[in-house]
């Protein structure tokens, strides 16, 4: 017998020391199972195995002390990562040699004793003090987990009390809040008699709370329901070039997006209800659309009804005119009023534009997009010019920059087939995806349509912006957007072109200015045509509805000509075929639950690194075979399920440690074990969802 701990006397364990105990027997020999269960039943709760599957569904339910099994099923990669690091081993066997190698494939750090069995009945008390050692050592082991788990949990309350802190006195310091909450109270009170009192309250509450351009929009379309119009317009004022003009953000009900804003731009020089509103500062309220000269062409064109009256407020901030709010149409039950708009119409809407205007200011919504909530183009520009002229001052200009253009690829096949809803929809949540991944200190904007501009700064060379850009790529090409199986490729996906530079592009950091940013995105844009096939120096010019040609989805970097060349610039492109490996039409989510699979006649145990209702990504040991099946049984909490495996791609993992990774698809899961598996997703927590 080996013991590698000191013994300890016996009556530490009968008195309690340990607390209750819980010992396992894993073995597939019944007698011998039963021999030792009856010695060790005074020493804690003891259960019996038979095999790896009855032994995991033991462990779910179980914290185990000890572990007594038999050499055939003692090897590491047969029980690795399924016991904690406070359980202890005992491993028995009639050879002392064979047992020995078995515990040479274990960590030093697990505690591991063995002993030779059948044993003779003057060895049973060595066998007990063997037991003992390594109950006191598991209630050790776990006592120590225990405190530092206490600790862990202390420092965490500790660095959320200190961030509660930090969360009130920015809220102290927000003046704009403080002056909502004020408006907040005093226009409760005041309309406190006066009509659709609960209605007011939810809006004046939701622009309090709203954290982003579409919350604000969404709110604006609910404020026709409280003058009861039957439609309402929201513009905001653009004075970045001349002339100056008011872009809808909603047009007729409807949030825009670019470039459908700009069939609905109005000019401030205009004869309009709406350039008048904003021009003069003052409300305007009209029912006579024949005689009054400001009833312009584009309302009689583009609204999807007759006009008859109209009120058209100003948005005001310190004074200055920033947008507008327009209502159409006073409706009486089952009709349209002849009279138009009241006075208390005119007031509310006054009221409530004071409250958007405080918003608007709030969520700095002159820099950012309507729809997708990112930076618009200019005031990326500012930023960017901002950044190169901090980092010159720093002296960093050996590092490298990048602007990056990326496109949705076949977006004009997306919104025919789906409609210009679902279009944007796309365009939010792609912007999500973007969003999360690019880097803290990067920057990026949506360009126009389905176009997005980064900037991409303190890059150490050439190759780190391709792996960058390469990250996005992909995250694009992973996530799962709904109706892209309807997509070429069955995906979404996007194309990329770089051009990058450093600071000594620029003579002095004053000389860096819009203009030379924007020569630069139009070479970021030729390679980026050049990714989507559309370079007429290929000879042709692709069509974005001509499906057949390229596949798109990759990245061009543009190649800036050699001093004096005659030739024009190259474009390096960098081919990116779709990944077709693993691509899931469901969800993915990032959770890590206990995986069994069957090979040859051994069964292996794994975890899963993320699952879908289709399938699941695991890491191996030892290499699956593509196209092969697997019988494989899915641990899901406290329930299983048994299915067969299609391994889809089997590969190196990067990370090293497991040696591989492999996409696994589910092969007809059964109602029953379908249901299953939705019910355990159901209850994942949402944020993780995949993006590789």
């Amino acid at each position: 017998m080996k013991e590698i701990n000191a013994t300890l006397p016996e009556n530490s364990i009968k008195g309690g020391s340990v607390g209750e105990a819980f010992i396992l027997i894993l073995s597939h020999y019944p007698e011998i199972n039963e021999i030792l269960k009856e010695s060790c039943g005074s020493y804690g709760n003891v259960y019996t195995s038979k095999n790896i599957e009855e032994t995991i569904s033991l462990i779910q339910q179980h914290n185990f002390n000890v572990v007594i099994v038999n050499d055939n099923w003692a090897h590491y990669h047969k029980l690795k990562g399924l016991f904690k690091d406070t359980t202890g081993l005992i491993i028995f066997g009639e050879l002392d040699t064979k047992i020995r190698n078995i515990i040479k494939q274990w960590p030093q750090t697990r505690m591991i004793n063995y002993t030779l069995f059948p044993y003779k009945p003057e060895d049973k008390d060595d066998f007990l003090r063997l037991l003992m050692n390594n109950l006191h050592y598991s209630a050790l082991k776990n006592e120590v987990q225990t405190l530092r788990d206490i600790s862990i949990i202390q420092d965490i309350r500790l660095e959320e009390a200190f961030k509660q802190i930090d969360i009130v006195k920015k809220a102290v310091k927000n003046s704009l809040v403080n002056e909502l909450e004020k408006r907040i109270s005093a226009e409760t009170k005041y309309i406190s008699n006066k009509k659709d009192f609960q209605k007011i309250e939810s809006i004046l509450k939701r622009l309090y709370l709203a954290n982003d351009v579409t919350s604000l929009v969404d709110i604006v379309s609910d404020i026709k329901e409280i003058v009861r119009a039957e439609s309402i317009s929201f513009y905001i004022l653009d004075d970045d070039g001349e002339p100056s003009i008011l872009k809808p953000l909603v047009w007729n009900e409807t949030i825009l997006s670019h470039p459908e804003y700009s069939k609905h731009v109005v000019t401030l020089d205009q004869n309009d209800f709406a350039a008048s509103a904003i021009t003069r500062g003052e409300p305007i309220n009209s029912n006579n659309m024949a005689q009054d000269p400001r009833f312009s062409q584009r309302y009689a064109r583009q609204l999807r009804f007759p006009l008859h009256n109209i009120l058209c407020v100003p948005i005001m901030h310190d004074k200055k005119a920033i947008g507008v709010l327009e209502v159409y149409n006073k409706k009486h039950p089952g009709s349209t009023s002849p009279i138009g708009f009241n006075e208390e119409d005119q007031n509310l809407m006054l009221n409530l534009s004071e409250h958007i205007s405080i918003a608007i200011t709030k969520l700095n919504l002159i820099q950012y997009d309507a729809l997708t909530g990112l930076l618009r183009p200019d005031p990326f520009f500012e930023k960017v010019i901002q950044k190169l002229v901090s980092e010159n001052k720093r002296h960093e200009e050996n590092l490298y920059s990048a602007l990056v253009m990326g496109d949705v690829d076949w977006f004009k096949n997306y919104n025919d087939r789906n409609g210009h809803e679902a279009g944007n929809k796309l365009l939010r949540e792609l912007a999500n995806v973007l969003k999360s991944s690019i880097r803290e200190e990067d920057l990026i904007c949506r360009y126009g349509g389905e176009e997005f501009l980064f900037f991409l700064s303190g890059i150490k060379n050439e190759e780190e912006t391709s792996l960058l850009t390469e990250r996005i790529r992909k995250n694009v090409e992973h996530f799962h957007f709904q109706h892209q199986e309807f997509q070429p490729y069955h995906n979404l996906t996007m194309s990329f072109g770089i051009t990058q530079f450093t600071r000594k592009r620029f003579d002095t950091p004053d000389s860096i200015n819009k203009e030379n940013l924007i020569q630069m995105v139009s070479e970021s844009d030729t390679a980026l045509s050049e990714a989507k096939g559309k370079n007429a120096s290929n000879g042709y010019s692709q069509r974005e509805n001509d499906l057949s040609l390229a596949s798109k989805n990759k990245i061009c970097v543009y190649k800036t000509p050699s001093a004096g060349a005659e030739r024009p610039p190259e474009i390096s492109a960098e081919t990116k075929k779709p990944d077709l490996m693993e691509r899931r039409q469901h969800r993915r989510y990032s959770t890590s639950t206990v995986l069994i699979y069957k090979k040859n006649t051994s069964s292996y145990v794994t975890k899963t690194v993320d699952l879908s209702l289709g399938g699941a990504k695991i890491r191996t040991e030892a290499p699956l075979i593509s196209h092969n099946t697997y019988t494989m049984t899915l641990f899901l909490g406290d329930k299983s399920i048994h299915c067969i495996g299609d391994v889809i791609y089997s590969r190196k993992n990067e990370k090293k440690y497991p040696l591989y990774e492999a996409g696994i698809r589910f092969d007809a899961l059964p109602p029953l074990y379908q249901n299953k598996l939705e019910e355990y997703l159901e209850n994942l927590p949402p944020a993780d969802n995949r993006l590789n």
